[in-house]
């Protein structure tokens, strides 16, 4: 599907300026090479290229290019600077139509047959440098399980096996469950793995080695652009929004980098990381009010709009992690993330904990999340403390489990237009306000709650990062307006002390409306049909529509003086969207009827069973 890009317009006026800069041609520049073939002691010219992309981040300069030639090249790309601004950007990327790997492992042959399918191999210590990520067990605030599992992985042909917590499980084990069990010693590692019926030395066997594949080691290297990578294989840590979040491929508290276009799977914990920097306080703040100090330290570490965030990261295929796709506290500000795919995450379940969502950021201030897909997740979408001004759009949802979509503790304001939330599975989004909830499908029910929580967390003044105050977050202070719902029962909200705003929306069969719904439209007949289903070109809608769901006449398109202001923090709900002044265009960006227009993201142009490519 092209998709329709007039959405655009609606968003952060600073990100669209930066976008486009992002997008023009750098002027004046030095392309500097790397090729399998080449060597360090090169100059890099395209004659004479660098083997390593290290060696060529070491002489790069701001408007300079880095050209990646076809193969594997197993290293950690710590880029030493930056560039200096969207127009001199220092640029990494994989050369046109080539096919460019970036692993954090190393192959491992050297298998010595034990018994029926387990296999062992010896390795020094040395082999490991600094950082042995069998020695390295996965810890942090907020995990709640498998803390005895390591940062290291073995996989088979790429595909990993599972960690046994002891050796004696991993023997005794069914002949078919590929299992690997690691004990270090002073001098060396064992690792003993169950292949099933596969010959480890006639095939390929790689291991974790690097704690990340693309991540610079120190705070404030701005204007990084990465494009068409492969990447893969990273001994990430567990990534709490309190401690530096090292990603597979991460920003590390910097500004303006583009992340586009890229292949990233098999991180041990996160894939993309827009975080945190560490400081002495790393995994001892799990706590409501410990959070709220790594903020204000945060803003002490130059947390703002000059040099923190607007990033943008589209158009990158993100999948088999064990925590997070995409994740980012505080780092991720003023930034887009638009047009990803992201699945299979958290799916593993050996260790598990309280930040395991395809995406996941604490404090997306000013932030656009539009037209990504997100599915075979725990957690979806998660956007956890200090939610303002961000405007989640136009998302496809489903097949996640646990939930899908969860605004947890925000003030707002918070605008979630035009989504496909197809998840069956249950939404936190009771206990923040300032929400507004417009044309979207529903599938999801809500997370059941009291009427409000008592954590007293930030809101800032409006567009910055500057703490305005406290609050804790009773419910209400919602809006929810010509939404298409499948499942969920709104009268959760019919005691909520803060105002509830509803109307035009369609409730089918399973779904219920709160008291505050105008003239509810509900339909208990009904039966959608609803799935989505991947086909050769891409991924398809079936659902069955009624022409009688476009007869509400309360139904109209939304302006944004009509949302008025989130409660707490007083800033305009719709101020993400004030170039368009309502919102009047469905997911594909066609134009709504102004009246006797359907509920949900998709204007249908016709009745009857539907087959819609969505992705």
């Amino acid at each position: 599907m092209k998709y329709y890009h007039k959405i655009v317009g609606i968003m952060l006026c600073c990100v669209i300026s930066q976008r486009s800069l992002y997008g023009q041609k750098q002027s004046s520049y030095k392309e500097i090479h790397v090729s399998q073939e080449g060597s360090d002691i090169n100059n890099g010219a395209q004659s004479s290229p660098l083997k390593s992309i290290q060696a060529a981040s070491k002489i790069a300069q701001p408007g300079d290019v880095i050209t990646v030639h076809e193969g594997i090249y197993r290293e950690c790309v710590s880029p030493p600077r930056g560039g200096e601004s969207a127009q001199k950007m220092i640029r990494y990327q994989a050369a046109a139509g080539e096919r460019v790997e970036i692993k954090g492992s190393e192959v491992i042959k050297g298998w010595k047959h034990i018994d029926r399918n387990t296999w062992m191999v010896s390795i020094p210590n040395a082999f490991f440098g600094t950082f042995n990520p069998y020695a390295d067990t996965i810890h942090g605030d907020w995990l709640e399980r498998g803390k005895w599992c390591h940062t290291g992985e073995v996989y088979l042909n790429n595909i990993p096996l599972r960690e046994s917590e002891t050796l004696e499980n991993m023997l005794l084990a069914k002949a078919d469950k590929a299992l690997w069990f690691a004990k270090v010693d002073e001098k060396e590692i064992r690792i003993w793995a169950n292949f099933i019926a596969a010959n480890p030395n006639e095939n390929t066997v790689e291991i974790n080695v690097r704690q990340a594949v693309f991540y610079p080691e120190k705070p404030y290297i701005n204007y990084i652009h990465v494009k068409g990578f492969m990447m893969s294989h990273a001994a990430t840590p567990w990534a709490p929004p309190t401690a530096e979040q090292i990603g597979l491929l991460g920003t590390h508290w910097s500004k303006g980098w583009l992340i586009e276009d890229n292949t990233i799977s098999h991180s041990k914990c996160v894939g993309i990381t827009l975080g945190k920097y560490g400081d002495a306080w790393d995994n001892k703040s799990e706590s409501a009010e410990a959070f709220v100090k790594t903020t204000e330290r945060a803003l002490e570490n130059n947390w703002n709009r000059d040099h923190i965030g607007s990033h943008i990261v589209r158009n990158n295929r993100i999948s088999f992690c064990g925590q997070a796709g995409i994740a980012g506290s505080l780092g991720a500000i003023y930034s887009v993330i638009a047009d990803n795919i992201i699945s299979d995450i958290g799916l593993n379940q050996q260790f598990w904990g309280y930040e395991v969502a395809g995406l996941k950021l604490h404090a997306p201030v000013d932030v656009v999340i539009r037209h990504n897909h997100i599915y075979r997740t725990e957690g979806g979408i998660w956007l956890d403390w200090m939610t303002q001004g961000t405007r989640i759009t136009n998302n496809l949802l489903h097949d996640n489990k646990v939930q899908d979509f969860s605004l947890e503790v925000n003030h707002g304001p918070v605008l979630v237009d035009n989504n496909l939330f197809l998840s069956e599975e249950l939404a936190q989004v009771k206990l923040s306000q300032g929400i507004a909830f417009i044309n979207n499908l529903i599938a999801w029910k809500i997370w059941p709650t009291g009427k409000v929580d008592e954590r007293k967390t930030p809101y800032l003044t409006p567009h910055s990062t500057e703490i305005a105050g406290l609050h804790d977050c009773p419910c209400g202070d919602v809006s929810y307006y010509n939404n298409l719902f499948t499942r969920a029962d709104l009268t959760v909200y019919d005691e909520c002390p803060l105002t509830v705003k509803m109307k035009g929306n369609l409730f089918l069969a399973g779904a219920a409306p709160a008291k505050s719904e105008v003239e509810p439209q509900v339909d208990p007949v009904s039966d959608t049909n609803i799935k989505v289903v991947e086909e050769a070109d891409g991924w398809y809608l079936y659902m069955n529509v009624s022409s009688d769901w476009k007869t509400n006449k309360n139904r109209m398109p939304v302006f944004a003086q009509e949302l008025g202001n989130a409660a707490i923090p007083q800033q305009r709900i719709a101020s993400a969207a004030e170039a368009l002044k309502s919102f009047n265009i469905d997911y594909f960006g066609n134009t709504r009827k102004n009246k006797h227009h359907y509920p949900g993201p998709i204007e249908f142009r016709k009745n009857g069973m539907q087959k819609i490519k969505v992705y």
